[in-house]
């Protein structure tokens, strides 16, 4: 067995080994849908060396040599939309359309000509190149928003690939790879190009493979942060993202507020409506403190009725005009039972911790539940009038999907 056929070998296997990888995360993980893109990918990228195989051993070459290069063409086209989708930007659905159109066009028009004429590798390679590029741009424009940095060593290698495919008839024609299919088959640039096209196979690959996991982590921690009836962060999301807040408000020496609400007689709701109207108010609640709440606050369900907004930039009057105007709100939130809400605040002090912080405007929440509720506890000494009702930016249902990007 030859180098090159050994390499084709090893390239099948690896292209299979990374199909059923990919297959495998899509069943562990119903949410990473993009990851059938590159199973495919893989899938179809297995019987460009089988093909290559069949030009050497098998009789009718011209259909095998277009089985190769139609299934790289394809996994070039899958790679490229499984980026995009795993992104999250809109699918190029024409530009990868044309250059399955033209790859098409040009391998019908070249057809059987010299392997090693420079201008027939051109046309042959022009499709990749036009694929590969497409993959680069999407990294690219993905490595702009911090998603992650490994879209960064994904734009560097498909910016490899794009010089890999475009010089590719340079070293045809130069290192005398055979003017047809068989003589190509059997050359020493035949070994160079499996060799280098498996290393790329490889390394796009495992990119792609530590993407999706981080992608799946992010994920699941997410979900493990995340109220499931409101959409808003749980305690544990809560106490990670205030701790976040507090260290870079005492670094910037920059105030910073809290604010707790707790709705007033809910079990009465519960007992007169049934907990599906209950747990309607709640999400209603939740979608209204997003709403009125800056988008740099994080707002989250501590539990049951209980909800905190943590205000960066804030001082406890800023505190209390926010809480004021949330709970002079909630009444008039229609088609669903009237319920007010009871509100404690509190501001950061030096030697602040979350806790202290917390305990604070729990005290405060108390002290309007035990002075009449309906009211924000304490009122500042500078407050000199009660706002307006405010009216919230954003209905609570845009409001509820924007609480994942908080």
């Amino acid at each position: 067995m030859d180098g090159a056929v050994y390499a084709l070998i090893v390239n099948a296997c690896v292209a299979l080994l990374f199909a059923v990888a990919f297959a495998v995360i899509r069943c562990s993980y119903q949410h990473q849908r993009a990851v059938e893109w590159f199973c495919a990918a893989y899938a179809i990228g297995v019987l460009s060396p089988l093909s290559e195989l069949g030009i050497r051993y098998c009789s009718g070459s011209a259909l095998f040599a277009a089985i190769s290069y139609a299934s790289l063409l394809l996994y070039t086209l899958a790679m490229a939309l499984g980026l995009t989708a795993m992104s999250g930007r809109p699918m190029p659905w024409r530009a990868a359309t044309l250059i399955l159109v033209v790859g098409a066009v040009l391998r019908a028009a070249i057809g059987n000509g010299h392997r090693d004429d420079l201008l027939y590798g051109l046309a042959l390679q022009l499709p990749f190149v036009a694929a590969s590029t497409l993959s680069a741009l999407v990294a690219i424009r993905t490595v702009r928003q911090r998603v992650s940095r490994l879209w960064a060593a994904v734009a560097i290698l498909f910016g490899i690939s794009i010089v890999y495919f475009a010089t590719k008839p340079v070293f045809a024609s130069t290192l005398a790879s055979g003017a047809t299919a068989e003589a190509f088959a059997s050359s020493g640039y035949a070994l160079f190009s499996q060799a280098t096209g498996r290393l790329l196979i490889v390394t796009a690959g495992l990119l792609v493979m530590l993407i999706a996991v981080e992608q799946a982590m992010n994920r699941t921690i997410l979900d493990s942060e995340t109220d499931p009836l409101t959409g808003v962060a749980n305690r544990r999301g809560f106490e990670r993202a205030a701790a976040r807040m507090i260290a870079h408000a005492n670094q910037a020496g920059e105030p910073l507020a809290l604010a707790m609400f707790d709705l007033d007689h809910f079990k009465r709701v519960n007992d007169s409506y049934g907990h599906a109207a209950g747990d309607a108010v709640i999400r209603a609640f939740a979608d209204l403190l997003l709403a009125m709440a800056p988008r740099s606050a994080t707002v989250a369900r501590l539990g049951g009725e209980e909800f905190v907004v943590l205000l960066d930039r804030t001082t406890m009057t800023g505190a209390w005009h926010i809480a004021q105007a949330i709970r002079i709100a909630l009444p008039g939130i229609a088609h669903l039972p009237a319920v007010t809400t009871s509100g404690g605040i509190a501001e950061l002090k030096p030697g602040d911790t979350l806790e202290t912080l917390l305990d604070r405007a729990d005290q405060r929440a108390y002290e309007a539940k035990f002075s009449g509720r309906d009211r924000i506890v304490p009122v500042p000494p500078d407050v000199t009038a009660v706002p307006l009702r405010l009216v919230p930016a954003d209905p609570p249902g845009a409001a509820r999907k924007a609480a994942v990007k908080r």
